[in-house]
């Protein structure tokens, strides 16, 4: 038999005995996929927090989602628990106060300097130019970047407020759609896709590149380090550089199509009131 058809039994019997040893099976069968996860929220390494805390975290999280998973539903185990081994680690670090108010309003702070500059010079801004809006030297401004990453920025993150618990897209969920939506949604959610692909378009041609290699070729920023010859902590502040970008470019985009509809339900409104004014009058 093959491996899958193993897992397939290993799991048929699981949801049937929820047997201990089952899983522990299970959970060494999916361990490789923890710390995928884990690499891919792009957490920076510090002396206060090691790589196998973070694995520690996931665990939990995999644990969680083998105990709830049901493969009646045909859909795949690995796909059902990456969105709880994420959370598990984001959770946990909240826990630890990881995500400081200040590093908070230091993505605020790039996202509305990085909107403004876009909107005012109709291009992407040079980092020079961000470093100035935001007030700070070029330098000071990579080292903010590299900060903000302990907000865990990446296409994963919520596309709105970083500290609010409900569930919203993010950018990565506009780029596939894996449930079936209604003839609105489907419309807009089309919507969304253009303005992202056209948001990506508008990005330097470096940035499209590492978002090319990291989410599509999924290799990590220190095998990207290596394709494009800088070194890790430079990919990981074009990687920040690049989502805020994106993030501040679809938040604009959002902001102007919530005015436009609410400047189209005023002439509607305002032209029913002006028919039923005209009506009243013949009458």
């Amino acid at each position: 038999m093959g491996p899958s058809v193993i897992i397939d039994d290993i799991w048929a019997e699981f949801v049937v005995t929820r047997h201990s040893q089952l899983r522990d099976e299970l959970v060494t069968e999916y361990a490789p996929l923890v710390r995928f996860v884990v690499s891919r929220l792009g957490i920076p390494s510090t002396t206060l927090l090691e790589a196998d805390d973070l694995i520690s975290y996931g665990l939990i999280g995999l644990i969680n989602a083998i105990d709830r998973f049901d493969p009646s539903r045909g859909v795949r185990f690995e796909a059902f628990a990456t969105s709880r081994i994420r959370g598990a680690v984001i959770d946990q670090l909240r826990v630890l106060n990881w995500l400081p108010r200040s590093a908070v309003a230091r993505v605020r702070q790039i996202e509305n300097a990085l909107a403004n500059l876009e909107q005012r010079f109709g291009r992407p801004a040079k980092e020079q130019e961000a470093a100035a809006e935001v007030g700070v030297s070029t330098d000071r401004y990579r080292q903010m970047l590299l900060e903000v990453g302990i907000v865990i920025l990446s296409l994963d993150a919520p596309l709105g407020s970083l500290m609010q618990d409900d569930e919203v897209a993010s950018l990565s969920d506009l780029l596939e759609d894996p449930d079936t939506m209604g003839p609105a949604e489907q419309v807009e959610q089309q919507e969304l896709i253009t303005f992202l692909t056209t948001a990506i378009d508008r990005l330097p041609e470096r940035e499209r590149l590492l978002l090319s290699l990291y989410y599509h070729e999924e290799l990590t920023m220190k095998e990207i380090s290596k394709v494009m010859g800088v070194s890790e902590s430079r990919v990981c502040q074009l990687h920040m550089q690049a989502v805020l970008r994106l993030r501040a470019s679809m938040n604009v985009q959002q902001d102007c199509e919530d005015t436009t509809r609410s400047k189209q339900r005023q002439v509607t409104t305002a032209g029913r009131r002006h028919s039923k004014q005209k009506i009243n009058s013949i009458s």
